[in-house]
């Protein structure tokens, strides 16, 4: 089939794809034009449809009715279907890239192959190892108008691997290619409607998908514009979000003074102005070898031709970035003098400019390449972590050693040695800092379109959203406020917060009450924390998180057991605040410490156990390693107030995060008297915060600290819905629970069950993935 004869029968004019065949809309509604003119067809405009509700609504019925019989058909039988669709892609793979191509969203045929047959496989051996997981249901997945076709089937084919059904929503540059890939799915023989594309050039339509009580899961690709707008159209909808910004991340070159400078050179070059236009490249050279570059690159530009921008609005932001930059002392280096005007640029390098320039910190979109200095390997990685973005990162250099010690220092999800923008579907790719909340890609990128087998509970019901207004979330405070009670001798007694390793007052020197199930007198006093002490809390625990990262596994578990042992030495004082504070008897509350001692050995157990691998690509070698996020805010359930607490809290500090913890605001006793053990542990100061206070203000403050990196939630649906719509810029990855407020200290998730799925759900959520390539000649 010849790309020419496919629009030929579609009259160029694309319908939507749902229930296994096109759908043409009968009441005449208009089209837009593609992105994209097919030159060989006489330079004939191809046209999609715009979606209406009647469309949306038979797509989300034909997706459910397609999930039951997909995810009743056995692994053997969906991993044959897929393996049908590579032969598919191999007979008319040229007719899908020429679309691609036209479309401005270049794919290769081999790659699309190879990530076809990849996850083929994972649908095979889905059962067999991973046998206590089981599909979302309909999954979305959502793309900008300037994202590439491989993102989209990064995210399309893991989900259908593991048995969802699944909704696409493309950019209109990917919606033609998005089309044709149905068809051809479709010709071998899944289920009608396990994958239907809805079109559209309203930016609005993922947003009203997600509203669809069908939808389980949504995944985003593209540019972070789009992705704020997405996330926020579906706060308080219930619908989990994930997002891969990649379109616009700005990603270091690093060319060290061991590196092959002319094989270095060469791969700069084919990579800011050749090759991979989703992402921004930034040039970093060693003083000692920068005249050597700066030479070669000068040789190279000489025989580049211009090449296009986007739009006139575009070459006005280049023009001005390259006269601001001159103006601020930057040299050029180009292949020819810049047209006065029109949509042609030359390949341009900046060299000297400063890395708060703004052409280095928010960098047009054109062909520019800012060049840098550096003296040491610490300085270079400054210099690479300068930026919001972490998706990738290209090292020069024949020193293996200084190579992967400079991968590790790095904040990027994949570091390519002496190579750049290599891919593999075999390797995760997790976008860190701003550049993403998800894994896609090898064993790991499949779990965020499964669920444990054994999981009961739902962590965010499906609701309408609430009207609300986002800049005075948690402004008030709903507990009576009294002035500190921390010097009074008579009782009750007054509690104090845990900062930096310190028992301190909360900046506010104010106190909450706290009372006993249905009312009563005062039991205790505790801190009414607020802002001041969230900033202490992080700047404590920023400070000690990068040290215990780089403690080996073996050091973090035998903290943990030490931590193990000083639980248990407290557990009458500990099971006596669990009973006064919630009620339970003392029998259930000393069965609850026991169970918080055995909890926290096991994430002991889990940091020998737990480690990355080297997954192996069809060229050279790579190691995947899990990284901790970072520092994690974490605002805590009712429900088991200290098992609950010491679950979370293992799988954060036993990958190597620092936390700072929200008890919960019903029932904060059982933590306050932990206190006393984190005080006698051997835990790094700041490691562990606790903060106590009102649960909406102090959401507030976590969500509004750029330094957060992560935030578990289990409350109210409007504190879920505010975190979601705010935790934007920058990203910060959401583990969501709605935490209704009849549940009391018994209601919710089950937090005694230990079953291995329960424990890998968590850790999971507290690493991100780094993979390091390492090509072989």
């Amino acid at each position: 089939m010849s790309l020419i004869a496919w629009l030929d029968h579609q009259d160029h004019s694309l319908g939507l794809f749902i229930d296994g065949r096109f759908v043409r809309p009968s009441d005449g509604r208009l089209t837009v034009d593609c992105l994209f003119v097919c030159c060989c067809a006489g330079g004939v405009t191809c046209t999609i449809v715009c979606t209406a509700e009647a469309e949306l609504s038979i797509c989300t019925s034909s997706s459910v009715s397609a999930f039951k019989s997909w995810s009743a058909l056995s692994c053997s039988q969906r991993a044959k279907v897929l393996l049908r669709l590579s032969g598919a892609l191999v007979q008319h793979g040229q007719c899908l890239c020429e679309l691609c191509d036209l479309s401005h969203a270049p794919c290769s045929a081999p790659s699309l192959i190879r990530l076809v047959q990849y996850y083929s496989s994972w649908a095979q051996l889905r059962d067999s190892l991973m046998p206590q997981w089981t599909p979302l249901g309909v999954v979305a997945v959502v793309l900008s108008d300037d994202c590439s076709f491989y993102s989209l089937m990064v995210k399309v084919l893991p989900a259908l691997a593991m048995g969802n059904s699944v909704i696409v929503i493309p950019g209109r540059s990917t919606a033609p290619a998005a089309l044709l890939f149905a068809q051809l799915f479709m010709g071998v023989g899944p289920p009608a409607g396990v994958l239907n594309v809805l079109t559209g050039n309203d930016i609005t339509l993922g947003a009203r998908v997600a509203q669809s009580e069908s939808i389980n899961y949504m995944s985003y690709s593209g540019n972070k514009q789009v992705c704020v707008f997405v996330c926020r159209a579906t706060a308080g909808v219930g619908v989990p979000v994930s997002v891969s910004v990649t379109v616009g991340s700005i990603c270091p070159f690093v060319i060290f003074e061991t590196a092959d400078v002319d094989s270095a050179v060469d791969a700069v070059i084919e990579a800011a102005f050749k090759k991979n236009k989703e992402v921004r490249w930034q040039l970093f050279v060693q003083d000692s070898v920068v005249d050597s570059v700066v030479a070669r690159l000068q040789l190279r530009l000489t025989s580049m031709k211009c090449v296009s921008v986007c739009a006139d609005a575009d070459r006005l932001q280049v023009d001005a970035a390259v006269q601001e930059a001159q103006q601020q002392g930057a040299t050029l280096l180009q292949s020819c003098t810049a047209p006065p005007s029109g949509l042609q640029y030359p390949p341009t390098v900046l060299c000297g400019v400063a890395p708060s320039s703004p052409c280095v910190v928010t960098p047009p979109p054109g062909p520019l390449l800012p060049l840098m200095t550096f003296r040491s390997n610490a300085e270079a990685v400054t210099l690479g972590n300068h930026s919001p973005h972490g998706q990738a990162a290209s090292i020069w250099t024949e020193d293996l050693t200084l190579a992967l010690e400079t991968a590790k220092s790095l904040s990027v999800g994949v570091v390519w040695v002496n190579s750049h923008s290599v891919s593999d579907p075999c390797l995760p790719l997790s976008g860190h800092k701003d550049s993403g909340t998800c894994t896609d890609g090898g064993q790991q990128g499949l779990y965020q379109f499964l669920r444990p087998s054994s999981s009961s509970s739902t962590p965010l019901p499906r609701s309408v959203p609430v009207s609300m207004d986002y800049t005075t979330f948690g402004g008030g405070a709903p507990l009576p406020i009294i002035p500190d009670q921390s010097d009074v001798s008579s009782s009750p007694q007054s509690f104090l917060q845990f900062v930096g390793g310190k028992a301190c007052k909360s900046e506010s020197g104010c106190s909450v009450a706290v009372r006993p199930p249905g009312g009563g007198g005062v039991l205790a006093y505790c801190p009414d924390g607020g802002r001041k002490d969230v900033r202490n809390a992080v700047e404590a625990a920023l400070k000690v998180q990068p040290g215990w990262m780089k403690k080996s596994p073996s050091a973090r578990a035998q903290t943990l057991y030490a931590l193990a042992k000083g639980l248990e030495s407290k557990r009458r004082d500990l099971a006596v605040s669990i009973n006064s504070q919630t009620g339970v008897s003392m029998e259930e509350a000393e069965k609850e410490v026991e169970l918080s001692v055995s909890r926290l050995n096991e994430w002991a157990a889990f940091c020998h156990q737990v480690q990355g691998g080297g997954p192996l690509p069809q060229s050279g070698s790579a190691l995947s390693l899990p990284e901790p996020l970072g520092v994690i805010g974490m605002l805590l359930p009712d429900r088991k107030p200290l098992l609950s607490t010491l679950t979370v809290l293992g799988a954060a500090v036993a990958t190597g995060n620092a936390v700072v913890m929200v008890p919960s605001q019903s029932y904060p006793l059982p933590i306050l008297t932990f206190i006393q053990v984190l005080q006698s542990s051997d835990l790094p100061a700041g490691l562990v915060n606790i903060i106590t206070g009102n649960k909406d203000q102090l959401t507030a403050a976590l969500a509004n600290h750029s330094v957060i990196k992560a935030i578990w939630y289990w409350g109210s649906a409007q504190g879920c819905q505010y975190l979601q719509h705010t935790c934007t810029s920058p990203l910060k990855t959401l583990s969501l629970f709605c935490q209704k407020e009849t549940e009391g200290p018994e209601g919710g998730l089950d937090w005694t069950r230990s079953e291995p799925t329960f424990m890998e759900e968590l850790w999971r959520k507290a690493v991100q993935w780094k993979s390091v390539w390492i090509p072989t000649a």
